[in-house]
């Protein structure tokens, strides 16, 4: 069996405390290296008091000399400082992203939500997107997808896939806990102002979120799709809950048949898991589990879709799916070293 070496950039964060766990899992995976930045030269104990069998490592700094000799390098870095490093990695690399530097394939989108040097895209890391599963294949480069657009697209996918709605009018009202910024400080996220209080925020479109939900439900079959998108910080530590609603199509489609169409085109996605008609998605189901939940009906009254998913914004978001594409990427068995078993309560 083929052990493969995995260095983690950021592995003081979230997303790379996250990574590391699920690692720490893989039978075909060995950790090496793991570096940071004002964390360089710390215990990682120090971060991450809750991986006991990494604590006494080292925290190296984030730089092509530490990232040298693995096979896998895992890039949790702030927005705009993957690109950098990752082009002076070698081509023999397997390169995966956990940042939005290679997400996006139009320059002058990111440029407008980012405003930052545009380092091109790399094969998009969400599986279930219609073909995605043969560019993943053997690359050398993933671009892991945002969390949010993660649970948007799942919820979306088969109703736009099938035409079952219009898409120039998509409403995304999207609830997530504050590990989805990062450990950054900052008083939006003190517990003192979230504690009780569920609060919008990026209101208007302006969220970088959006071009990247846009962007997927073109690889669904949309034409020129138009999102409105608005994020809400809650107060749970980890998890997604998109409600997503469209215009159908055809007034004359009923919750069953959009349900058909729901069981048929997730009935061999082993992580993407469709409730019985009649139970909606819960965060707290999805906690630690690379799984999405997802429901869908009609609003006869509006003549809408409504469709709800929820996953856990550090697993399936983040860190799960980066470990699901490089599976995929390595040829080993998709569901290697991740779970569908949520942690509750």
């Amino acid at each position: 069996m083929t052990t493969y070496r995995a260095a983690v950039a950021g592995a003081t964060g979230y997303a790379g405390g996250e990574l590391l766990r699920l690692l720490l899992g893989h039978p075909q995976i060995e950790i090496g290296a793991v570096t940071a930045a004002k964390s360089a030269g710390s215990r990682l104990g120090e971060h991450h008091p809750h991986l006991v069998p990494l604590a006494d490592r080292r925290v190296e700094p984030t730089d092509a000399e530490h990232l040298a000799g693995h096979d896998i390098v895992f890039l949790a870095l702030p927005h705009g400082a993957s690109g950098e490093i990752a082009e002076q990695l070698g081509d023999e690399v397997l390169v995966v992203d956990c940042a939005a530097d290679h997400r996006l394939v139009d320059g002058n989108k990111w440029q407008q939500y980012y405003g930052s040097t545009y380092h091109g895209s790399w094969p998009y890391g969400l599986p279930e997107l219609p073909g995605q599963r043969e560019k993943l294949t053997g690359t050398k480069r993933i671009a892991v997808p945002g969390c949010n657009p993660t649970a948007s697209t799942l919820a979306l996918l088969p109703a736009v896939a099938a035409g079952l709605i219009t898409v120039d009018d998509i409403v995304v009202v999207l609830a997530t806990g504050p590990s989805g910024a990062g450990k950054k400080l900052a008083v939006t996220y003190l517990a003192a102002e979230i504690m009780g209080s569920a609060t919008p925020y990026q209101v208007g479109g302006i969220h970088r979120h959006t071009p990247e939900m846009e962007q997927n439900l073109i690889a669904c079959g949309a034409a020129d799709p138009k999102v409105s998108f608005t994020p809400m910080l809650v107060p749970m530590a980890r998890g997604i809950l998109a409600t997503c609603t469209a215009k159908l199509a055809d007034p004359t489609i009923t919750a069953d048949d959009v349900y058909a169409v729901y069981q048929r085109a997730y009935a061999d996605e082993q992580f993407v898991h469709l409730l019985p008609q009649g139970s909606w998605p819960q965060t707290q189901a999805t906690v630690g589990a690379n799984t999405a939940h997802v429901q869908a009906t009609v609003d006869p009254h509006t003549g809408r879709l409504v469709a709800i998913a929820a996953i856990d914004n550090l697993a399936k978001g983040t860190a799960g799916g980066a470990i699901q594409c490089t599976n995929i990427a390595l040829g080993l068995d998709e569901a290697t070293g991740l779970t569908t078993i949520g942690v509750a309560p």
